[in-house]
């Protein structure tokens, strides 16, 4: 099994060794054969950052091969789910235990969230640093 998450991109803008790229990111089920009749299956344009390290010639336009780590998808998937989910388990028992009260227990628990995500929001700077992607290959 390899460490790499790889994507197929398009570059929109070149800025140094830093460049745009627009990916098609696609969910599981995309490549359906019924996916036409489902309304599960979807795909999102995205715009990420890449840094090309290998100082690979590019232009706009161009078509590319962009890489991240296995690792660095676990942590996202942390961050965004594990932990808010144990933040919002951990809340509600402690508040039910203090209150006994379920309607307050579960508002509590989903105010909770508001700090985590504030906290993620206020370390985006460090965490862009964590999640880079970089310029493996280019196509012709």
């Amino acid at each position: 099994m390899t460490d790499k998450i790889k994507h197929l991109g398009i570059v929109e803008s070149i800025d140094g060794s830093r460049l745009k790229v627009r990916i098609l990111q696609t969910s599981a089920c995309s490549s359906c054969s019924v996916k036409g009749h489902c309304s599960v299956s979807e795909a999102k344009e995205k715009l990420i950052d890449v840094y090309n390290v290998l100082g690979l010639s590019c232009q706009s336009g161009q078509h590319v091969v962009i890489s991240g780590t296995v690792s660095m998808g676990m942590k996202a998937v942390l961050l965004a789910f594990v932990i808010p989910f144990l933040v919002l388990v951990v809340s509600l028992f402690v508040c039910m235990m203090l209150t006994n009260d379920e309607m307050t227990s579960a508002l509590i628990s989903l105010c909770m969230l508001i700090p985590y995500y504030l906290i993620i929001y206020l370390c985006r700077g460090k965490l862009s640093r964590t999640f880079t992607f970089t310029l493996e290959s280019i196509n012709n």
